[in-house]
């Protein structure tokens, strides 16, 4: 009879440490194999991995004396603004107005290339839009993009200059404007 004691108090100690360390087991088990890695996110744009400080890239930049303590919505066009061009800024400028209250956060930037922005859109059509034109920023941009997504949209950049995303032009304005108003909550800055 004293020798099933021990072997009970070795089978109930087995079992405490297997509910100790059994989980952890799994869970390093789990994340070395890669399945603990989420599959999809919740993002509608693409986010800019990794994310590119442009202060340190473009120092130079008339975009940064635009970076004022605002998130930056910026649309790049060379050439003529046409109609697909027109549509952007407007798409742009209805945007922002769909963040509501947070509007104020956001600034909306055209970077256009040789035409100058008083021939590309009529005085008055877009107020508060800020236009600039530098060719390193536009080849910068360009090389962001990723690849697989369609150019001729539109580059959010963070109040400390940052490049954080893009959003395809066929992108849903409201799937962006869920996505912004996400990165207006969670964020600190700006």
């Amino acid at each position: 009879m004293a020798a099933k004691k021990p072997e009970k108090s070795r089978r109930q100690l087995a079992i405490v440490a297997l509910a100790f360390f059994g989980p952890l087991a799994l869970a390093t088990w789990m994340y070395m194999s890669g399945q603990l890695n989420p599959t999809a996110s919740s993002n509608n744009g693409a986010l800019l991995d990794p994310v590119l400080s442009l202060e340190e890239v473009l120092p130079a930049s008339p975009l940064l004396a635009l970076v004022d303590s605002q998130w930056l919505l910026l649309y790049a066009h060379d050439g003529d603004c046409a109609a697909a061009c027109g549509e952007a800024l407007y798409r742009l400028h209805q945007t922002r107005l769909m963040l509501g209250s947070e509007m104020d956060r956001v600034g909306r930037v055209f970077l256009h290339g040789q035409s100058a922005p008083d021939t590309v859109f009529p005085e008055g059509q877009h107020p508060g839009l800020k236009t600039i034109s530098d060719k390193g920023l536009a080849n910068l941009l360009e090389d962001k993009r990723p690849k697989q997504l369609m150019p001729g949209g539109i580059y959010l950049i963070d109040p400390l200059a940052n490049l954080v995303m893009y959003f395809p032009p066929d992108l849903d304005p409201r799937d962006m404007v869920d996505d912004l108003k996400h990165l207006l909550k969670l964020s600190r800055i700006g």
